[in-house]
């Protein structure tokens, strides 16, 4: 009875753990795999341990070149859907107006929507224009359907701000400016930062809309698939275990701001 007890106790604890390992299986493969040497083509069964690929994450003709496109893009769209996704955020929180019901709707659209369908609009739109296929079509692609995800988050975070702050703020003579870089926004700052790393990692992972409108341009999701029609190159795997430790370090990094700036506020 004491053993159930202290097991019905900790059922939480067991089940996110169990839930956190589910989901990190495959990034556990990924990163074993990255250091194997296949006899064949595919990477799919262990053989030897190496360490070749590490070495030389570029050996194989194209990879870095499109990892280079898909950050690049990544980038840009992140700061593009960032700027644009927090003021509609702020107008769609603070302002009413006309269709701002209607407005609230749309912004779940391409949420809600499946992607191939948003990616043959997209390309009918394109085509229809006399636009040319490549970097400035995906990024503009890109842009439109990440910004959903960042007015979800910015909205979120502003909606519970206490505008009583920015009034403090005014009544102590500050001007709208001064207001909004030095009360609103460092309010706001996480709900932003969130939008923006997903931003980030949509528009990088992107395969489906970027594959309709990419052209000639070939990214790295895009590359990975294609090398999986005809080998998988372990080099595939150096690079995603990369990103993954990255993302990991600036996970960590972020917590460890946060705890540093809530025992700054206790002390």
């Amino acid at each position: 009875m004491a053993f159930l007890r202290r097991l019905r106790s900790r059922l939480v604890v067991i089940a996110g753990l169990l839930t956190l390992g589910y989901l990190l299986l495959p990034n556990v493969v990924v990163t074993v795999f990255s250091f194997n040497d296949p006899k064949g083509r595919f990477n799919y069964t262990w053989q030897k341990f190496s360490t070749d690929a590490w070495t030389d994450p570029c050996g194989v003709a194209d990879l870095c070149g499109s990892l280079s496109i898909s950050l690049q893009i990544a980038a840009w769209a992140t700061l593009g859907a960032t700027v644009l996704g927090t003021m509609i955020a702020f107008a769609l929180v603070r302002y009413r107006f006309r269709a701002r019901g209607a407005v609230n709707s749309l912004i779940f659209l391409p949420m809600a929507m499946p992607e191939v369908v948003m990616a043959a609009s997209l390309l009918t739109l394109f085509l229809n224009l006399g636009a040319q296929l490549g970097f400035w079509t995906i990024l503009i692609a890109h842009i439109m359907f990440c910004l959903s995800f960042v007015v979800v988050a910015v909205k979120a975070r502003v909606m519970s701000m206490d505008p009583r702050l920015e009034e403090a703020a005014r009544d102590l003579y500050a001007g709208p400016v001064q207001t909004f870089v030095r009360v609103t926004l460092p309010i706001a700052a996480p709900g932003i930062a969130a939008g923006a790393l997903l931003a980030f990692a949509l528009s990088f992972d992107d395969f489906i809309i970027t594959n309709f409108n990419a052209g000639a341009l070939v990214t790295f999701p895009m590359f990975v698939w294609g090398s999986a029609q005809r080998g998988t190159p372990v080099q595939i795997n150096v690079i995603g275990t990369a990103m993954f430790v990255v993302a990991v370090l600036c996970v960590l990094a972020g917590m460890a701001v946060g705890n540093r700036r809530k025992r700054q506020k206790a002390a």
